[in-house]
């Protein structure tokens, strides 16, 4: 039999935890087959509702703790609580080797800063970057950097070209990378000088990773020519946060104009298979999972206030990550 994959959970970040993210583990469970999860936080909740769940004691292990970060505190008081909560001990599973990859659902800032003092960064690569899902008209978009860094010079971002190509590849396996820098403008002349300097030495060194696609502008993030979206991460943040505001907004208004009168709620009715498909489409439980990436083991931040269904699709992503080899096409391609 092969090894099974092993997650670190931190059972305890994020809203609604255990439950969520216990809840989360038992959906994911349902259709994945040789995973473990070693589940780390208060095991005197945390046993009755696995227990309530019916997965296979031979799936998990417990590893309590009562001690936990809160969304409250900073990096800093967070790392000093540190050695024994519940976040940091999933992060040190992995740099003992007892787990291939952890999610939690926890303070972001938190989460960076204990994954750096833990793990390594992976040689070559200065800085790492949070990256995440987006759909697109044609499939599914890489996004880095999404807030990790403020400010990035030109070997970042060619660093997260790389990175954000080979976790394209680890996912979707059978499509190719195709990279672009969001910038201001499509032709070659925009953008300040580390935009621009990008730009030529990406053009100018081909590889067998990833398609060099040029410039793209932010309302054509969503038109599928294009795969993976490189940007310093105030930038990647100001997007995301909009992109998330415009879904939220879309959806809402479609909502209330369709319960509005009777000719809506027929509409609606008349409509109710497509209507799910634009649903799934904006609903962000479906692409939730940021992974940081630029560290040897990988780490994958699910959003504090997602659901169960949310916290299930982190650990699906991160199985992917795992079984694409993600770590190994990053160091076998970085320059």
């Amino acid at each position: 039999m092969i090894n099974p994959i092993k997650i670190a959970v931190d059972a305890m970040g994020g809203d609604n935890s255990p439950e969520k993210t216990l809840n989360g583990i038992k959906i994911h469970n349902s259709y994945s087959n040789n995973v473990f999860y070693n589940i780390f936080g208060n095991g005197n909740l945390i046993e009755p509702i696995l227990k309530k769940s019916k997965i296979s004691p031979e799936n998990y292990n417990i590893f309590h703790t009562d001690k936990f970060i809160k969304d409250s505190d900073s990096p800093l008081s967070a790392a000093k609580k540190g050695k024994d909560t519940s976040m940091w001990l999933s992060i040190e599973s992995l740099k003992k080797n007892d787990s291939d990859a952890i999610v939690s659902a926890g303070n972001t800032g938190a989460l960076f800063v204990i994954a750096k003092l833990n793990l390594k960064m992976i040689e070559k690569i200065e800085k790492p970057a949070l990256s995440a899902l987006w759909p697109n008209k044609k499939g599914m978009n890489i996004v880095l950097d999404l807030g990790a860094n403020i400010e990035c010079n030109e070997k970042n971002l060619i660093d997260f070209s790389f990175m954000g190509s080979a976790l394209y590849k680890s996912l979707f396996d059978n499509d190719d990378a195709k990279v672009a820098l969001l910038n201001i403008g499509s032709e070659e002349l925009k953008g300040n000088n580390i935009i621009k300097n990008t730009y030529q030495l990406l053009n100018e060194n081909k590889n067998s990773l990833f398609e060099f696609k040029g410039y793209i502008e932010g309302n054509h993030i969503m038109d599928g020519e294009v795969n993976v979206i490189v940007t310093d991460g105030f930038t990647g943040n100001v997007a995301l946060k909009t992109a998330e505001g415009t879904a939220n907004f879309i959806t809402s208004e479609l909502r209330q104009a369709l319960n509005s009168s009777l000719l809506g709620k027929l509409s609606a009715f008349l409509n109710i298979r497509n209507l799910k498909k634009f649903k799934n489409k904006l609903d962000p439980r479906l692409y939730n999972g940021a992974i940081l990436l630029g560290l040897d083991k990988p780490v994958i931040k699910s959003h504090g206030s997602t659901d169960e269904i949310g916290f299930a699709n982190s650990l699906k992503v991160c199985e992917k990550i795992i079984k694409g080899k993600l770590i190994e096409k990053i160091k076998k391609n970085i320059i």
